[in-house]
């Protein structure tokens, strides 16, 4: 079990492994807040928050809420909105590096094509 959480500790993340890969995205929002994330079925990530400690924003085309902690303002995961649809995004930014320092990071262009640059 891997575990990460926000910069304040209000918010903690368990994951069973480590990621095959990363992804990057440049879309409006990923940039902006400089994510990396790893793939997950729902059921084998488990989020602990101090209750009231996550914001969830929900945009464009409403299909995933993008999770913070409310105190830090760190991004630390996304989920679906549909709740049948089981993959959800850790932010492995919130991981010691050394955890992830192997693993590929792919850039996907998540703003036009929908496809990996590299």
């Amino acid at each position: 079990m891997l575990t990460g959480s926000c910069h304040c500790g209000a918010v903690t993340i368990q994951v069973p492994r480590k990621p095959r890969r990363l992804t990057s995205g440049n879309c409006s929002s990923c940039r902006r807040h400089g994510g990396i994330f790893g793939y997950y079925d729902r059921s084998k990530v488990k989020i602990i928050a101090r209750k009231g400690s996550l914001q969830r924003y929900v945009w464009g085309d409403k299909c995933l809420a993008l999770c913070r902690c409310a105190t830090c303002g760190c991004v630390t995961h996304w989920e679906p909105i549909d709740r049948a649809s089981n993959r959800m995004g850790v932010n492995f930014r919130n991981f010691d590096p050394s955890v992830f320092a192997s693993t590929r990071v792919r850039k996907f262009d998540c703003a036009n094509t929908w496809k990996f640059l590299d």
